[in-house]
């Protein structure tokens, strides 16, 4: 797929080359939609496209060829992945796609194509945000935007660690929301939800641009804010404020699959099929997504 001003589209592409030493290749199954495919088209992130390419920089497949010194993984496995450079200079969107063997990891038998796409950068989004944060059982955790892919993916993760979670989502993703873990769902459509909560969290993690001015007065002295929308905002009161972005990591997303294909990680893609592509874009960068996965699959 191609874009000219910001429209994508459906081209033919030439094959992969044969995947050198360290790289995989695998014929793509399905392929995650995101927010971030419009950074990939502006070249805001830079994930290495060699155009006329392919967009997506996450999916799932089976490998067809291993290069040289791939010593984990056969023709024939069953692998997802999060890929950011490309090494091939082309994405997820195809029929072939060359990545890193050590950013791959196993698909487990219990998790199909779809919803094996549905979770690499969503997943390690939320796991990796998690994980710096470092929070204990009983502390308090405010999200912004938990209704979204990675929001709702955080949510389920923190409360099984015992995090307390508040999150800002539409009221109709409430009882949603609260089946998965969240302890109290806001309405982000009112002007004045920050005072319809408790304050004094041990942490917020930003997930609707725009919402980290708002949330740091809610977090404590000595707390910390963590924004996935590049604003975070200035630390003050001894709160540690950054902004994270997601890298690849094969063991961790090991870990989210398993917790996937075993229902303790609980996913809802919607898949498309791959002809749907630049209309699937369109939903997910003007934000119609209705908080949904989009994937796209081929029959």
């Amino acid at each position: 797929m191609s874009r000219a001003e910001k429209e994508v589209a459906l081209l033919e592409l030439p094959e992969p080359s044969s995947p050198e030493a360290g790289l995989i290749l695998v014929a793509v199954e399905a392929a995650g939609v995101g927010p971030w495919d419009e950074l990939v088209i502006d070249a805001s992130w830079d994930v290495g496209l060699r155009p006329p390419a392919a967009l997506g920089v996450e999916g799932a497949g089976k490998v067809l060829a291993v290069g040289e010194g791939v010593t984990g993984f056969a023709v024939g496995d069953r692998v997802l992945a999060h890929e950011a450079p490309l090494p091939g200079g082309s994405g997820f969107w195809a029929e072939r796609v060359l990545i890193n063997a050590e950013h791959a990891a196993a698909c487990p038998p219990g998790l199909d194509a779809a919803h094996a796409a549905a979770l690499p950068v969503n997943g390690l989004t939320a796991l990796q945000a998690l994980e710096k944060l470092d929070l204990s059982r009983g502390q308090r955790l405010l999200i912004t935007n938990g209704g979204g892919g990675t929001g709702a993916l955080a949510i389920q993760l923190a409360a099984a660690d015992g995090i307390e979670v508040t999150t800002t989502a539409s009221a109709t993703a409430a009882e949603r929301l609260l089946g998965l873990g969240a302890m109290e769902v806001v309405d982000y459509h009112d002007p004045n939800w920050s005072a319809k909560v408790r304050g004094g969290f041990d942490a917020a993690l930003i997930i609707a641009a725009g919402t980290a001015d708002t949330a740091l007065p809610l977090v404590r002295d000595g707390g910390q804010l963590c924004s996935l929308t590049s604003d975070a905002p200035p630390e003050e009161r001894s709160i540690r404020s950054w902004d994270l972005y997601v890298e690849p990591n094969a063991a961790q997303l090991v870990q989210l699959a398993e917790q996937a294909a075993a229902g303790t990680l609980k996913l809802a893609p919607e898949p498309l099929a791959l002809s749907e592509g630049p209309a699937a874009f369109t939903r997910v960068v003007t934000g119609r997504a209705g908080g949904k996965k989009i994937v796209l699959t081929r029959a």
